[in-house]
């Protein structure tokens, strides 16, 4: 068996008895959790729970106190590069340049890259991504979600096998969350793998095919959405109506056309 091929049926994300501190705050706490390749995984949690490190020591940023973490068969200790090297980060803020068009900003990240044709590298994604037609207008006139579906479409430049996304919906709004949403579905759909640090429950409900619940620094629960549900005992109920969610009306008020290209189907009640 090559080495290359036991690497594939391996968890595209280990990590074994993970503990970090900051001075006197212990901020992971003996830390398990594995990810299959080509799945979507979210870590939930409060703020403070622990996501962002956990993401930053995966990603190479920041060093664990103890344990071990593997990405991509790669240990993130003793061999950082190849780990960064077939990774992505989208952080909690879009990382786009406001000044540069959204085509300029996807060329310039290709010319560090040192790819060839950026430009064609760029036309791609933002045809990929639903921003063909505003590629040529500057960052600053785009809306939230559109420099979120930039921002993601910049951090796969060079077709890295796993993608950290660290809370990328903050601070949007519902038809923004949406159009994000279904980047990130697609992005499964093409064989990535996805880590997703969210503190919305609908979101990991939503996208997430095992969820990982991170509180005070350890996994207190960790499965499919399924799984999650067997821990509590079933309500019983004689008559349930259906209504309408505030995201539901909200979408059907403002017109899901009105940020062209986001995709949403306003008949769609949510499962």
């Amino acid at each position: 068996m090559s080495i290359g091929a036991s690497r594939d049926r391996d968890p595209a994300i280990r990590v074994q008895s993970m503990e970090k501190s900051y001075k006197d705050l212990q901020v992971l706490r003996g830390v398990d959790f594995e990810v299959a390749p080509g799945s979507i995984f979210a870590l939930l949690g409060s703020n403070g729970a622990g996501k962002t490190t956990m993401v930053r020591i995966l990603s190479t940023l920041s060093r664990p106190d103890a344990g071990t973490a593997t990405v991509n068969g790669f240990d993130v200790t003793a061999d950082p590069l190849r780990v960064r090297e077939s990774v992505s980060l989208t952080g909690q803020f879009a990382a786009v340049d406001e000044i540069l068009s959204g085509r300029e900003n996807l060329v310039l990240v290709a010319r560090l890259r040192h790819l060839k044709d950026p430009g064609k590298v760029a036309d791609d994604l933002l045809a990929r991504f639903g921003l063909a037609d505003a590629g040529p207008r500057k960052v600053s006139t785009y809306s939230g979600g559109m420099r979120r579906r930039l921002d993601i479409a910049m951090s796969l430049i060079g077709q890295p096998k796993v993608i950290f996304l660290d809370e990328p919906t903050t601070g949007l709004d519902p038809e923004a969350r949406l159009e994000v949403w279904q980047v990130v579905q697609d992005l499964a759909k093409q064989g990535a793998t996805v880590l997703l640090t969210t503190q919305y429950l609908d979101e990991a409900e939503q996208l997430a095919d095992r969820i990982a619940i991170l509180h005070a620094g350890r996994i207190i629960a960790n499965g499919t959405l399924a799984d999650l549900k067997q821990l509590l005992p079933p309500v019983e109920v004689e008559y349930v109506e259906k209504q309408p969610t505030l995201e539901d009306i909200f979408l059907a008020l403002v017109g899901a056309g009105s940020r062209g290209g986001s995709g949403v189907e306003l008949n769609r009640g949510r499962s």
